[in-house]
């Protein structure tokens, strides 16, 4: 009888890691899809998006790095419900075009329902591998996405592929506890420096952001550097 109680209580407690610190991560694409499906219409709630927050950190250096340059691509990996493309809008927008991808249909859905002062393309879609040529984009985002995708490593180097020369990557990467409960998703700063150091980028920054979270800035060189 307690060999049964103990087992159940492990599962519970199992089924609780997975579901709640990891979005299923680690149980593949279809628990992924899934997860975000189910939260969908719930997400910015849960995640107590705080637009003034987001328009000053992520909204501003984007618009920021690219100035009055015109014809701007940007993409935005792990679109969820269009926080970025949000919070680039509020910024003043840009002179050019973004690309949402997102696996959930539920996610793009209530992405495609706000209105921005920009052109955006939604794409449902999964980040490995990337459904856009090598160096189409001038700026390749995410956020609060890396951990949570099957296979980081590989996602941060198809962002790296689709970058331009002379353009950024811009992802957060998780710290402090819970971020280590995520088995095999956790990057240090050095691990993560590395990794991106070894896909060819240089002028790693990492900036504090959130209580759980850093952003994280890297450039592609352009070839004649």
């Amino acid at each position: 009888m307690w060999i049964y109680l103990t087992l159940a209580a492990v599962l519970i407690l199992l089924a609780v890691w997975e579901l709640y610190f990891c979005e299923g991560a680690h149980l593949g694409r279809r628990s992924v899809i899934w997860t975000y499906d189910v939260a969908a219409r719930r997400y910015d709630g849960i995640k107590r998006f705080d637009p003034d927050w987001e328009r000053r950190t992520v909204g501003e250096p984007v618009t920021t790095v690219f100035g009055d340059l015109h014809g701007v691509r940007l993409l935005d990996v792990g679109a969820g419900t269009g926080r970025l493309a949000r919070a680039v809008g509020a910024a003043g927008g840009l002179k050019g075009t973004l690309w949402a991808l997102e696996p959930s249909r539920n996610m793009l859905d209530l992405g495609r329902s706000f209105s921005l002062p920009y052109p955006a393309h939604w794409v449902q879609g999964w980040s490995q591998p990337l459904p856009f040529a090598a160096e189409t984009f001038d700026l390749v985002a995410s956020l609060e996405m890396l951990e949570f995708t099957p296979r980081p490593t590989r996602t941060l180097r198809e962002m790296v592929r689709v970058l331009r020369p002379d353009g950024w990557l811009l992802v957060s990467n998780r710290i402090g506890w819970q971020a280590r409960l995520i088995l095999g998703h956790y990057f240090s700063q050095r691990a993560l420096r590395r990794i991106l150091e070894d896909a060819g980028l240089v002028d790693i920054q990492f900036f504090a952001w959130q209580m759980d979270y850093d952003l994280v800035w890297g450039y592609k060189p352009a070839r004649d550097s």
